[in-house]
């Protein structure tokens, strides 16, 4: 098992929220991207981070995985997200595309893949 689906979801969230802000993106943008993905809502989030989940639990208890997920595509770490074939690997690294293209600049629309 890897080491990062014992990490906790607190975490690695503060890791996203500094990596965007340094590229002047905002906290918001950030949550919006996890809501799009998982289906979490602004206190449901909350509570994961408060009960210190880690990424395996904050998965498994995600309400919906958005059915836009296979639009997903390219490379993260060294991997193609739509290659990886472990499913909670895989959902852990959509989620690291997606801040990464808002860390990019990218565009929104784009990230949502709307």
């Amino acid at each position: 098992m890897s080491k990062v689906f014992k990490m906790s979801f607190s975490s690695i969230y503060q890791m996203y929220l500094q990596k965007a802000e340094r590229k002047g993106r905002t906290k918001a943008e950030v949550d919006q991207i996890i809501f799009w993905l998982t289906g979490y809502d602004d206190s449901s989030l909350q509570d994961q981070i408060e009960q210190e989940a880690d990424m395996e639990t904050f998965f498994a208890n995600a309400p919906q995985m958005n059915e836009k997920v296979s639009l997903i595509k390219g490379m993260i770490c060294g991997y193609r997200v739509e290659e990886i074939e472990n499913p909670l690997m895989q959902k852990i690294r959509y989620l690291d595309k997606l801040v990464d293209e808002l860390a990019k600049g990218k565009k929104m629309e784009k990230i949502l893949r709307e």
